[in-house]
């Protein structure tokens, strides 16, 4: 047998072991059979109202999210998932130079199946709030826009990642399987989902912050620019404005953005906040209430 004729039976088997679990998801991503009725797939792919899954045999069936984890990029649905059989997980992350296959069913279109390797490990990248994603893995398997939350597999069909962010050079990134994975998927399964403080604003980072201050003739400082605040939120009622530096929460200096998430990872009801407005630096307090169930904004 030639390269290409084992190539391509790697291919073909790990379509028809895992093709029947591989799901549409909104016509926007894809998804994976993690459980009896339940299937795993990025949060982002959460678009419009109503969640609509598509199954390999052409079935649709209304979804419901058990436990949704926007920072984390991941959310486990309810779904009657019948025939379908839950992915296999492998035991251990991919190095690099392994081969993968990774498959989708973008946009509802059916089954798609490519071919690559491992070219990254212990990647991080920004959810859609912003925060870091540590520990993916980086895959040359070419994907069609549509295929995001699709898995990754091994060649011998196991689960290796759940493919989650496309890089400008045309790779992937994937979150990757092991204990803290499945604690995730399990945990969002059950309904619990992370809760994380989240401040209510939008910001300038630095170096563009500064060079915000400096054209309005203000001195620079290193900090946060605000330049949204959202009505209701902990930091209009804190009484943060548009146009405020934050330079510190909790008694933590912010230059940056991961900065501020990690000052708001606390259990704390409330923080105080630093703030320069104008040349004046001000003490404001920012009171937090319980995020609802499933519920993982920051």
């Amino acid at each position: 047998m030639s390269v290409l004729d084992e190539l391509a039976s790697v291919i073909s088997s790990a379509a028809d072991k895992v093709g029947p679990s591989v799901v549409s998801v909104n016509r926007s991503g894809s998804g994976i059979v993690v459980g009896k009725d339940r299937v795993a797939t990025n949060a982002h792919n959460l678009r419009g109202h109503g969640i609509m899954v598509g199954f390999a045999d052409g079935r649709l069936a209304e979804a419901t999210p058990l436990g949704v984890d926007v920072d984390g990029d991941l959310v486990v649905l309810s779904v009657p998932t019948g025939d379908a059989p839950a992915v296999e997980w492998a035991d251990e992350t991919p190095g690099l130079g392994t081969p993968v296959v990774a498959l989708a069913n973008p946009r509802g279109r059916g089954l798609r199946a490519t071919f690559g390797t491992v070219s990254s490990v212990n990647r991080a990248f920004r959810g859609p709030r912003g925060r870091r994603i540590a520990g993916s893995l980086e895959h040359t398997a070419p994907l069609a826009r549509g295929s995001s939350g699709g898995p990754v597999l091994g060649t011998d069909g196991r689960l290796v990642g759940i493919n989650t962010h496309r890089l400008q050079e045309g790779l992937y990134l994937a979150l990757a399987v092991g204990d803290d994975l499945k604690r995730r998927i399990e945990a969002l399964s059950a309904g619990e989902a992370p809760t994380r403080r989240r401040l209510g604003v939008a910001i300038v980072p630095e170096p563009a912050a500064s060079r915000v201050r400096e054209a309005a003739g203000l001195e620079p400082i290193d900090g946060l620019l605000v330049r949204g605040v959202e009505e209701g939120g902990p930091a209009d009622g804190a009484g943060l404005r548009r146009g405020d530096v934050v330079t510190a929460v909790g008694g933590r200096s912010v230059a940056s953005v991961d900065d501020l998430f990690e000052a708001l990872d606390t259990d704390a009801s409330e923080l105080e906040v630093t703030v320069v407005r104008g040349n004046e630096t001000l003490q404001l307090t920012v009171r937090f209430e319980a995020a609802p169930k499933g519920d993982a904004e920051e």
